[in-house]
């Protein structure tokens, strides 16, 4: 029975990566050149993966969830990517703040936000980053004082993907005294009286998804929109991050996949000196590019295995899932990037231009070693947990 089981849940995972990897080719590919150059946030194309479950994807079925797990979850994002890693992170992100809902939520909270951001008719952000507090995310000092049956919000966050253009922010404030216990998490809706946000940043890469500044003024929040108790927001703000360094991990993954198949295809095209790249051979030093090619395909097979392995454990609860998942971020974005630009490289000129993906992917994944925890709070994560073992 648990082989049959095991084997039913690998063809399951075939076949909704088979049908990522389809709308990547299908629907992001041909726009992704064009999202980047001009700034577009796809909506539209959002909404078509949230047709196919992926607005979702382990938010439970009775919300309209896809109920699928952190390893189904990471494979979705590893082939969505091969097509635009930018809008495909923001999806990654958009399902994060879906699954804080749906698990720290009331069944009032769940049913109302929910079912259409499993849909996204309505998109979300997560609010956490202030700009005086980066890594130090427990020093945040956006306030939210309780009056009556609601709590009047005042401070900022930065950096937030989707800001202004998104309809609900998952906010992290201050509600108590300081440190971590004083946070508390609220969902904020758009359209709130006082809510504003600051200037569309210009970025390095993720240019098919706006960043703003998130400004509260006075914002009047109903206490009904609190999620969890007080002082949990901190860790609900934790839990939502371990999740998500899985997710931009994948997304790394998918950027990899994509850029060593461009370096494969340029090497069999491009002539040098008489022959094909291909057949550049320098036996003597061990550095000829297909040998690169090579080095580059060991470490793409590699990096997803401790991805998947730390999804696993996220999904059993399991007491080292924590680390994992940091270590998982960690190697898998370190690693992805520089494969990544070695396929720039091999491309040598033409990689540097605009006409051929590789640099944008080179761009856009260059974010993930500092976000959802820069990489040296990984190593700190992983360091910590090990002295403490």
């Amino acid at each position: 029975f648990l082989l049959f089981f095991l084997v039913s849940a690998l063809k399951e995972q075939k076949e909704f990566q088979k049908v990522a990897f389809d709308f990547a080719a299908k629907e992001m590919a041909p726009h992704m050149a064009e999202w980047d150059e001009k700034e577009i946030f796809p909506v539209e194309t959002v909404r078509k993966a949230a047709q196919l479950g992926f607005g979702g994807i382990y938010v439970q079925p009775d919300v309209g969830g896809s109920g699928l797990s952190r390893l189904d979850t990471s494979i979705i994002f590893e082939a969505l990517s091969t097509g635009c890693v930018s809008t495909t992170a923001y999806i990654s992100i958009h399902n994060m703040c879906n699954w804080m809902i749906d698990t720290f939520g009331t069944e009032e909270q769940r049913h109302k936000f929910c079912p259409s951001l499993c849909s996204m008719e309505k998109l979300s952000s997560y609010c956490l980053t202030e700009p005086g507090s980066g890594s130090d995310a427990a020093s945040l000092l956006t306030s939210a004082r309780k009056k009556g049956d609601t709590y009047i919000l005042n401070g900022s966050k930065a950096f937030i993907s989707g800001g202004g253009d998104t309809d609900l922010y998952v906010v992290m404030c201050r509600t108590g005294g300081p440190g971590p216990k004083g946070i508390s998490c609220l969902i904020l809706e758009k359209g709130t009286p006082g809510l504003s946000f600051g200037k569309k940043e210009k970025k390095m890469g993720w240019n098919s998804q706006p960043t703003r500044a998130v400004i509260f003024e006075d914002c009047a929040v109903p206490v009904a929109n609190r999620l969890g108790e007080e002082g949990t927001g901190f860790n609900i703000a934790m839990k939502g991050l371990n999740g998500g360094r899985i997710n931009i991990a994948s997304c790394s993954l998918g950027a990899a996949h994509a850029s060593v198949l461009l370096a494969r295809d340029h090497l069999n095209v491009r002539k040098q000196f008489g022959e094909l790249l291909a057949s550049n051979q320098v036996t003597s030093s061990c550095d000829s590019l297909s040998f690169r090619l090579a080095e580059m395909a060991t470490r793409l097979v590699a990096a997803p295995l401790m991805v998947r392995n730390a999804a696993q454990a996220l999904q059993e609860g399991r007491e080292d899932a924590v680390a994992l998942c940091s270590m998982a971020k960690l190697f898998a974005t370190d690693e992805c990037f520089a494969i990544c630009n070695q396929a720039l490289q091999m491309h040598g000129g033409y990689g540097y231009l605009k006409d051929y993906a590789v640099q944008q992917f080179v761009r856009d994944i260059r974010v993930h070693q500092i976000l959802e925890g820069t990489n040296e709070v990984m190593r700190m994560i992983v360091a910590r947990n090990l002295l403490q073992a």
